[in-house]
């Protein structure tokens, strides 16, 4: 039985607008939703907070086994909602894979934090027994983007049930089945209790009485420097923790040793993956200058080969940017670094949504798409002559989510990594990777550092509470 009946997608009624869920690669409507207004935000925090008392109590077993349950529900209904990930985001099959893969292992690694050990016992001055214990914070706000929208949402929804605490859950409309209605879904076949996750796909007005409402302590936010300033601004004047993942314009380092045969499909890979709309895409690429120019040609040559289409039809490498606004933006970053001075060097075309894997040569601080998070298939190429030109060129710039040095000797990798700042670097690697049990977070405008996975997620959605208990009433000198 399908786990997504558009017909019951949403339990109750919303007050917002109804939207068309889209698919980019054809224009075709796949379903309609409401939308949340800023309305519907508080009933769902009070309808969560309501049963998130109950839940918090719950044994750590049977919390753990209902995220057990989830993660076997992906695995299970993997066809259903890999299709739903194809067509309402744009994604390639794999792509779409990878997302329900992680889905289910974020569930299973979220299950064995219920049973983490929850407090430590102090040494005390007094004649007492001294602890601290971690306790659910009680509602978490999650608000997750369009690019990855299953793996952006449940990595926070996850751990947040498992440790006792409630959800509310916006996704980005675009992607509200995927995002969003499809966890709804999940949670409910796995017997999560009743109300306790909210999922109510809206705009930024909902987002803000998100972060406003005084029955959500906690929110976890994943999207843009530019909204996740306005996230952070707000949290900060309503007094409650913002955890923010945001952009990044991530370098991969490919130093003279480099093996090129090698290096070409990781850095393809690092700038084209899911058409270049992932946080850590490969936005810079530093290379030696005694490769620069075969590096150049190489890669142009594999954006070149590569397919671009409907990824739910087609066998294709690259699917449709998201949406009209996205193809705009990506247009005119390429079109002014072009006027200003790159060399196209492949791509810069699109038909309809889908744009061509793009490469660029001769780029300098000046350029647009090298200086800016592009969002989509642009692989600006640069070149450096020694490492600490390469360490000051991958450091400029406000962001510091990931980090990608290619070289023959491992050590030297280790040691210019530890010259970058970043919350994230691979050696031998581009920068687009993710695990469940890893940490993940980058510094500066790309975010307020790693807040996923194993003692991350404590820090995130529990508080800490210091309790003492004596035998006997304490007596004072008044």
């Amino acid at each position: 039985m399908p786990l997504l009946d558009p017909m019951t997608w949403q339990s109750r009624p919303l007050s917002g607008d109804e939207y068309t869920v889209t698919e980019p690669a054809t224009g075709e409507g796949l379903g309609t939703v409401t939308l949340a207004a800023a309305e519907d935000i508080a009933t769902a925090a009070r309808t969560s907070r309501a049963a998130q008392t109950a839940w918090a109590t719950t044994p750590h077993f049977a919390r753990a086994a209902v995220l057990r349950r989830a993660g076997d529900l992906f695995a299970t209904h993997a066809d259903e909602l890999r299709e739903w990930i194809v067509r309402e985001s744009g994604s390639i099959p794999g792509k779409a894979d990878f997302e329900l893969h992680v889905a289910a292992q974020e569930c299973y690694e979220a299950a064995a934090l219920a049973s983490r050990p929850t407090g430590q016992v102090l040494p005390s001055e007094a004649p007492r027994l001294s602890y601290t214990r971690r306790v659910p914070v009680g509602v978490v706000g999650v608000i997750a983007p369009f690019n990855a929208p299953l793996i952006l949402s449940i990595r926070s929804v996850a751990p947040a049930l498992a440790l006792g605490n409630g959800v509310v859950l916006k996704p980005d409309p675009r992607t509200a089945v995927c995002g969003g209605l499809a966890l709804a879904a999940v949670f409910a076949a796995a017997g999560l209790p009743d109300g306790l996750l909210q999922v109510l796909p809206g705009g930024p007005d909902a987002g803000r009485a998100l972060v406003a409402d005084p029955l959500v302590p906690v929110i976890s936010f994943t999207g843009s420097t530019a909204a996740g300033r306005a996230v952070g601004e707000a949290a900060g004047r309503h007094l409650k923790r913002a955890h923010l993942e945001l952009g990044g314009n991530s370098a991969l380092v490919v130093l003279a040793d480099a093996d090129l045969d090698a290096v070409i499909s990781t850095a393809a890979w690092g700038s084209f993956f899911h058409q270049g709309q992932i946080c850590m895409t490969t936005g810079r690429h530093l290379v030696h200058a005694s490769l620069y120019e075969e590096y150049v040609e190489r890669l142009a040559a594999k954006a070149d080969s590569l397919a671009v289409g409907d990824p739910h039809r087609e066998q294709v490498h690259l699917g449709p940017i998201i949406d009209d606004a996205q193809l705009a933006k990506i247009r005119g970053l390429v079109e002014s670094s072009t006027a200003s001075g790159a060399k196209l060097a492949a791509g810069g075309t699109h038909d309809r949504l889908f744009y061509r894997p793009t490469v660029l040569a001769g780029v300098d601080d000046a350029t647009p798409a090298y200086a800016e998070e592009v969002f989509g298939p642009v692989a600006p190429v640069r070149s450096f002559g020694t490492l600490e030109e390469a360490a000051a060129l991958a450091s400029a710039g406000p962001y510091g989510l990931s980090l990608g040095i290619v070289t023959r000797d491992t050590a030297l990798g280790l040691e210019l990594a530890d010259r970058i700042p970043t919350g994230i670097a691979h050696i031998n690697d581009q920068t687009v990777n993710d695990e469940a049990v890893a940490p993940f977070g980058g510094t500066a405008a790309s975010g307020t550092g790693a807040r996923f996975g194993g003692e991350a997620n404590l820090d995130a959605f529990t508080d800490i509470r210091w309790t003492t208990v004596r035998g006997d009433v304490a007596g004072y000198p008044f």
